[in-house]
C-alpha cells in the first residue's frame, strides 16, 4: 500500500542507496513507533529485504522506507531524513506530532 502522509527526504533516499550498494542488493528501511522511551514513545529503525502485506510503502527516488498501520497514527505528517552530523549518522523522523521529544531525538511524546 502506498501513503503519501509520510514522506522520505532526499538525504534518506540516498543513504538507502548506499546501504542497498553496500550490501549487494536492495533494503527498505522499516520505521515504527514504539512504547518507550524517556518521552513515551520512541521510533525504531530496522533495514529490511521484504514488505510485510499491510505496510505502507513511501519511496523516493527509487529508495523505499515501509511503515506498519498501527505506527502510521503517529507519524502523519512526518519526514523521514537522514543526517550526518559531528555527533554521528543517523535516520531520523520529523514529526509535526510530536509535542516534545528528549534530546537524542529518538523519543516524543503526542
Amino acid at each position: 500500500m502506498t501513503d503519501t502522509s509520510v514522506t522520505l527526504s532526499p538525504n534518506a533516499a540516498r543513504r538507502l542507496h548506499k546501504i542497498s550498494e553496500a550490501e549487494g542488493h536492495p533494503v527498505m528501511l522499516r520505521v515504527a513507533v514504539d512504547g518507550g522511551g524517556c518521552s513515551g514513545f520512541q521510533y525504531r529503525f530496522d533495514l529490511v529485504n521484504a514488505a510485510d502485506a499491510d505496510d505502507l510503502r513511501v519511496e523516493r527516488d527509487g529508495a523505499a522506507a515501509l511503515v506498519d498501520v498501527i505506527s502510521l497514527a503517529l507519524l502523519k505528517g512526518s519526514e523521514i531524513d537522514f543526517v550526518d552530523e559531528l555527533a554521528g549518522a543517523e535516520f531520523r523522523v520529523r514529526n509535526p506530532n510530536a509535542k516534545s521529544s528528549c534530546g537524542c531525538g529518538v523519543s516524543f511524546s503526542i
